[in-house]
């Protein structure tokens, strides 16, 4: 399954919102600068998703599935905590056990801000309708990251 179909399947069955943004005094450092604005999704591979989803949700009172279409709901915003099948390619390079999704205003300008940093997405923008668009980079220890522009109406 490619990259951009998994990232479609996983858009268009979660309801994941958006949190409000919120400046920080860092934005007054050399002028405004993109960020992320919270964590859209948190995502992992497990060899047993489902008695993962359920420990989580026993022991810490953590709404979440192995299919990822149950929305961890916090104060300041929607998260999807989601455990993958141990095989899934979604995350990246099998050895990375967690992606982190972070929600961010102008995916547009956070791509154009990494790109003069010489950081590339690692694939196409995908946009899921009523979802959002998506992206996924590498950090400098080559973990898979994925960036998320919700909806205007979310």
């Amino acid at each position: 399954m490619s990259r951009a179909v998994a990232v479609r399947e996983w858009a268009q069955r979660s309801a994941v919102g958006v949190a409000t943004f919120q400046p920080s005094m860092f934005a007054k450092l050399g002028g405004a600068v993109e960020r992320v604005t919270g964590i859209g999704g948190v995502f992992f591979r497990s060899s047993e998703p489902e008695r993962l989803a359920a420990w989580y949700a026993q022991h810490l009172g953590l709404n979440c599935s192995p299919q990822g279409d149950v929305v961890w709901q916090q104060e300041a915003g929607p998260t999807v905590w989601a455990p993958f099948p141990q095989d899934s390619d979604y995350l990246g390079r099998p050895e990375q056990q967690v992606m982190l999704n972070f929600r961010v205003r102008d995916l547009d300008a956070m791509l154009a801000q990494l790109h003069d940093a010489g950081i590339d997405p690692d694939d196409e923008v995908v946009e899921a309708a009523g979802i959002g668009r998506f992206a996924h980079v590498r950090d400098p220890a080559g973990t898979r990251l994925e960036l998320w522009e919700p909806p205007d109406d979310r």
